[in-house]
């Protein structure tokens, strides 16, 4: 099997490339947020305001895996550009919504594009870059996001006050259209064009089921009881047409998502502590920042920067990391990061009630660090155990894995915080009683520094203390998660080893029978 290579200087404008288009997904992430009350006013329907995220977030998750696929089939040049297209297309519609049905149903356009774009950038970052190298690339890719959560909410608060909200998603629009350029010129692919068989039907099965699946994870405690009727059937339809799409695999040509990716350990391991990591990520995004205001009284501001740390450590770490797993081994280098992330969990559940905003900031960095160290050992592993025919069902398969820990993640914590506060408000003191918020969505707005001096002082201490108490339980689960993730890593082998015989060996005889991969990389040449 080769591997794609092209001149360094080709190189790095495709990079720019890649980094402008992971720009689009990144930005949109932390940019629409500060928008929400503007576009509350002006389309109404606040009651499905949060289906501008939720819809966003399924729709991604179930696109990863099956694009994956196609670019091993017709390569990643065409499969990124339309995504791109797909991700333009879809701001700029969102941006004329004229109903928030509408701006729902644009988002799950920009879902789409985000599905394809984000697994195809890394893909095509291990096409381009040997071993040693993807460590720094990914690291590159990374601060991308860095970047976004840094600057994302203030450009949305400026273009929301000075233009209208709608520029958030116009902004897209000529980012895309140079990372269509740079993609278009310097990403030279010579893909060998044949006729391939599209498992349609998996693919089906498949967003059926993941996405009922997400679907009941995010309305689930929410929208309806967990153990209600509606969630028990739309579960009991999601796990139908997931046993559906294995029946499917098992007989297709050209499987959608190849069953050998649940059975080779290095990749099953890996995705698993994926999947820690991805819990990891949204117990401490989502709600850091909601302890750091809402508990230590820090501004808005503050708060968010208290979270922003972890986006710059992040990057950093990743970006160092081949130098860590080119010395001990993949598996190791991301053990180190689970370690660490397992460190970070333990700083933050021993955070007393009164403390400051700078060691919640500690635990922020120590945390980006171990997840920077954790993530990329694992998917340049990963990326280098296959050759270019399956380099893009295996990197869609790490990203779905992390996609799909972050909706459980949403869920679990999302659950544990309500219950913890609702309970706390049940048995609030009577004289606190009346004075305090009557619903768990209420206290997020009693939390920021306008609201809370409306209250009166022994009910703001209570409600501080409430806060204290669910917070401290998702930074107890944070420490649960990270010894899975610690388990997991240690389920993956100690060296990573080339898994092109093992899948093409008589023990995957089905697999190799239909199978019609090209049997080469394709080139990639400066343009």
């Amino acid at each position: 099997m080769q591997e794609s290579t092209t001149q360094s200087s080709g190189r790095g404008k495709v990079l720019i490339g890649l980094m402008l288009s992971m720009g689009l997904a990144a930005m949109d992430t932390t940019i629409v947020a500060t928008a929400i009350p503007a576009i509350v006013r002006d389309l109404g329907d606040f009651t499905l305001f949060a289906w501008v995220f939720s819809i966003y977030t399924l729709i991604q998750a179930v696109t990863i895996p099956i694009f994956s696929k196609l670019t091993d089939l017709y390569g990643r040049k065409p499969i990124l550009i339309i995504g791109i297209i797909i991700f333009v297309g879809g701001s700029a519609l969102s941006g004329l919504s004229w109903s928030m049905l509408a701006l729902i149903f644009f988002r799950a356009l920009q879902g789409v594009g985000a599905g394809i774009v984000q697994p195809v950038i890394s893909t095509v970052a291990g096409d381009l870059y040997n071993v040693e190298e993807r460590g720094r690339v990914q690291g590159w890719l990374s601060s991308v996001w860095g970047i976004a959560a840094v600057i994302g909410p203030a450009i949305g608060g400026l273009l929301t006050q000075y233009t209208s909200w709608r520029w958030i998603f116009y902004i897209n629009i000529p980012i895309g259209a140079l990372a269509l350029l740079m993609i278009g010129l310097y990403l030279r692919e010579n893909v060998t064009r044949k006729h391939h068989d599209i498992d349609y039907l998996g693919a089906a099965f498949l967003a059926v089921g993941i996405g009922l699946l997400i679907f009941v994870l995010l309305s689930g405690g929410v929208r309806w009881a967990w153990l209600s009727l509606t969630s028990i059937t739309i579960f009991a339809i999601a796990l139908i047409a997931l046993a559906a799409f294995v029946w499917q695999e098992r007989r297709a040509a050209e499987p959608i998502m190849p069953l050998w990716i649940f059975k080779q350990r290095v990749l099953v391991g890996s995705n698993l502590a994926t999947l820690a990591l991805g819990l990891l990520t949204i117990g401490l995004s989502s709600f850091l920042p909601t302890y750091a205001q809402g508990v230590l009284g820090a501004s808005t501001l503050v708060a968010g920067f208290v979270i922003a740390v972890m986006s710059i450590s992040w990057p950093l770490a990743s970006a160092l990391s081949s130098k860590v797993y080119m010395r001990v081994g993949f598996r190791n280098a991301a053990l180190i990061g689970a370690v660490i992330c397992l460190l970070a969990s333990l700083i933050f559940s021993a955070l007393p009630a009164a403390t400051t905003v700078l060691l919640a900031m500690l635990g922020s960095f120590v945390m980006g660090l171990g997840l920077g160290l954790l993530s990329t050992p694992l998917l340049v592993g990963l990326q280098s155990v296959v050759g270019w025919n399956y380099r893009g069902v295996v990197t869609g398969s790490n990203m779905f894995a992390r996609q799909f820990g972050q909706t459980i993640g949403a869920a679990i914590f999302g659950s544990i915080v309500n219950a913890s506060l609702a309970g706390w408000l049940v048995q609030a003191p009577r004289n606190l009683a009346s004075q305090l918020p009557q619903s768990v969505d209420a206290v997020s707005q009693s939390i920021s520094s306008s609201q809370a001096s409306h209250l009166a002082p022994a009910a703001a201490a209570y409600l501080r203390e409430g806060l204290y108490h669910a917070s401290h339980l998702v930074f107890v689960g944070l420490v649960v998660i990270a010894i899975l993730g610690i388990l997991a890593t240690l389920l993956t082998p100690s060296r990573f080893k080339d898994l092109d015989l093992d899948i093409t060996t008589p023990t995957n005889v089905e697999h190799q029978k239909h199978s019609s991969a090209p049997a080469e990389a394709p080139s990639y040449q400066e343009g």
